[in-house]
C-alpha cells in the first residue's frame, strides 16, 4: 500500500510542476489579449507621445504568442543534455527556474510599464514546457513497473488536460481575467513550480536511470524499494541488468547519431511520423474556431467563455478514460482509432460549416463537431505519443530521442499557429482539407508499419524493431552477384 502511494505521489509531484505547465500556460494567454494589447499600445505612448497603429499593435502581439513556441523549442533541445547530465529528477526540479524568472517578469509588468518583459517571460515560460513535456513522460516511465508503463506514462496527457481546463476556470473575468489582475493571471504559473519544488525532492529518482546511466546499483535498489516493496523486485532488476549488459560500452547518443543510425530507422521513423501529426491534426485550431461556432448556434456572447471550458474538459475527460485502457486496449489500437475518428469528424465538419448559413441546424452540428473531435483526439494521438519514444528506444538513445521529439512538435505548433489564419483565408469553409489527408496518413502507417508495444519489455520491443531494421539487409545477405552492382543496391 505504501509503495502504490509513492508511485502515486511521484506522478503528481511531477505532473503539477511539469505538463500540467504546458496546458495551463497555453490557457492563460486567452484572456487577457485585448488588455494586454491595450496596455502595450499605453506603454508605447507613455515612452514616445505616438500611438502604436493596429497592425503594430497585432505585430508585437504576435511576438509575444509566438514567443512560447520557440521557448518550447530551445527547452526540447536542452532536455536531452539535461535528462543525461542532471537525471531525470534533478532536471525537473531545475527546470522551474524557468517558469518562477518568468512568473516574477510578467507579474511586474505593468508596474515597470514594460511589455518586453511580457515576451520574455513566455519565452521562459516555454523553456519550461518544452523541457517537462520531454522529460515528465520518460521519468515516470522508467519509474513504473511494466504492466502499469502505459496508464503512468500517460498521466502526463491528463495533467496538461487539466492544466488546459484550470487555464480556462482562472481566466474567467470573475477570477484573474479582469482588467486589473491579469498581471496576476500570467503570475500565478509559479503556484505549480512551487508544489513541486516542495513535493518532489523527497520521491525517488528513476530506477533506470541510476543503474544504466549511473551504475549505482544500490542506489536503484533502494529506489526500487520505495516505488515497489521488496518482494517482487528480482524479476524487475534481471530485466535492467540485461538492459544494462546491452548499453555497456555505450554513451548515450546525440540526435544526429540517432538520424544516420539504420538499427534504429523505424523506431525514428515512427516517432517522427507521431509527434509530426500531433501538432498538425488540426486539433488546437478546433479552439480557434470554436467561440465562432458557439456564437453562431445562438450562445450568448458573456455566456461563451463557460462552453469553452466544456472543450478543454472533454480533453481532460478523454485523457482519463485513455489512462484506464490503455494497457488494455493497447496502444496502436488507440491512436488508429483516433486518427480515423479524427478523420471523419473532420469532413462531416468542413460539411457543416458551409451550410451554416443555409441550414438552421447546422451550428449546432458544428458544435457537435468540435466536441467529438477533442474527445477522438484525446482518446489516443495525446497521450499515447508521448509513450512511444520511451518505449521504443533503449535508455542511450530515448533522451535523444525525446530532443528530436519534442522539437518536432514545438515546430510544429509554431508553423500552424501561423499558417492557420492564411489557411482559413485562402480555403474558407475546407479549411480542414489539410488536417483531414495528415489524420488520414498517419492512420495508414500506423495501421501498417507500427508494432504493438503493450506488455512487452523495453529488451522484447528492441528486438521487434531490430528485426524490422535489418529485414532489408537479411534478405540482401542472399544475394551473390557482382560487387559492383551489389553497391548500388538500396
Amino acid at each position: 500500500q505504501l509503495q502504490s502511494k509513492i508511485l502515486i505521489l511521484t506522478v503528481c509531484a511531477a505532473g503539477i510542476g511539469g505538463t500540467f505547465q504546458y496546458g495551463y500556460n497555453i490557457s492563460i494567454i486567452n484572456a487577457p489579449t485585448l488588455y494586454i494589447q491595450r496596455f502595450m499600445n499605453q506603454t508605447w505612448l507613455e515612452r514616445t507621445g505616438v500611438p502604436l497603429g493596429s497592425n503594430v499593435v497585432l505585430l508585437l502581439w504576435s511576438l509575444t504568442v509566438s514567443a512560447y513556441p520557440l521557448g518550447g523549442l530551445s527547452g526540447a533541445v536542452a532536455a536531452g543534455p539535461m535528462a543525461i547530465m542532471l537525471g531525470r529528477k534533478m532536471s525537473l526540479l531545475v527546470n522551474n527556474i524557468f517558469v518562477i524568472t518568468a512568473a516574477v517578469l510578467s507579474g511586474f509588468s505593468q508596474m515597470a510599464r514594460s511589455f518586453e518583459m511580457i515576451m520574455l517571460s513566455r519565452f521562459l515560460t516555454g523553456m519550461n514546457a518544452g523541457v517537462s513535456m520531454n522529460i515528465q513522460p520518460m521519468y515516470l516511465a522508467e519509474s513504473a513497473p511494466k504492466k502499469l508503463r502505459g496508464v503512468v506514462a500517460l498521466t502526463s496527457a491528463s495533467f496538461t488536460a487539466l492544466g488546459l481546463v484550470l487555464g480556462q476556470v482562472v481566466g474567467l473575468r470573475e477570477l484573474l481575467g479582469g482588467e486589473e489582475s491579469w498581471p496576476l493571471l500570467l503570475a500565478s504559473n509559479a503556484v505549480p513550480a512551487l508544489i513541486q519544488l516542495m513535493a518532489l525532492p523527497w520521491l525517488p529518482e528513476s530506477p533506470r536511470y541510476l543503474l544504466i546511466d549511473r551504475g549505482d546499483r544500490e542506489s536503484c535498489i533502494s529506489a526500487l524499494q520505495k516505488l515497489r516493496g521488496s518482494s517482487d523486485l528480482r524479476a524487475e532488476l534481471e530485466e535492467m541488468l540485461a538492459e544494462q549488459a546491452a548499453a555497456k560500452g555505450q554513451r548515450a547518443k546525440k540526435p544526429w547519431e540517432l538520424i544516420r543510425n539504420p538499427a534504429v530507422r523505424w523506431q525514428l521513423t515512427s516517432i517522427v511520423v507521431l509527434s509530426s501529426a500531433m501538432q498538425l491534426c488540426g486539433n488546437d485550431s478546433m479552439y480557434f474556431y470554436a467561440a465562432y461556432v458557439f456564437q453562431e448556434a445562438g450562445i450568448p456572447q458573456d455566456i461563451i467563455p463557460y462552453v469553452v471550458i466544456g472543450t478543454g474538459s472533454c480533453e481532460l475527460i478523454t485523457s482519463v478514460t485513455c489512462n484506464m485502457i490503455i494497457d488494455y486496449a493497447g496502444r496502436r489500437l488507440l491512436l488508429l482509432g483516433g486518427y480515423i475518428l479524427m478523420a471523419g469528424w473532420a469532413v462531416v465538419f468542413m460539411v457543416a460549416l458551409s451550410q451554416q448559413t443555409q441550414i438552421s441546424w447546422m451550428p449546432y452540428l458544428s458544435m457537435a463537431c468540435i466536441f467529438a473531435y477533442i474527445l477522438s483526439f484525446g482518446i489516443g494521438p495525446a497521450g499515447v505519443t508521448g509513450v512511444l519514444p520511451t518505449e521504443v528506444f533503449d535508455q542511450m538513445s530515448r533522451p535523444a530521442a525525446y530532443m528530436i521529439c519534442g522539437s518536432l512538435l514545438w515546430f510544429n505548433l509554431f508553423l500552424v499557429g501561423t499558417a492557420f489564419p492564411f489557411i482559413v483565408k485562402s480555403l474558407g469553409h475546407f479549411c480542414y482539407v489539410p488536417f483531414l489527408v495528415v489524420c488520414i496518413c498517419t492512420a495508414l502507417y500506423i495501421g501498417f508499419f507500427l508494432p504493438e508495444t503493450k506488455g512487452k519489455s523495453f529488451l522484447e520491443i528492441s528486438e521487434e524493431f531490430k528485426k524490422r531494421n535489418f529485414r532489408a539487409q537479411s534478405h540482401g545477405a542472399f544475394y551473390k552477384g557482382p560487387k559492383e552492382m551489389e553497391s548500388t543496391t538500396l
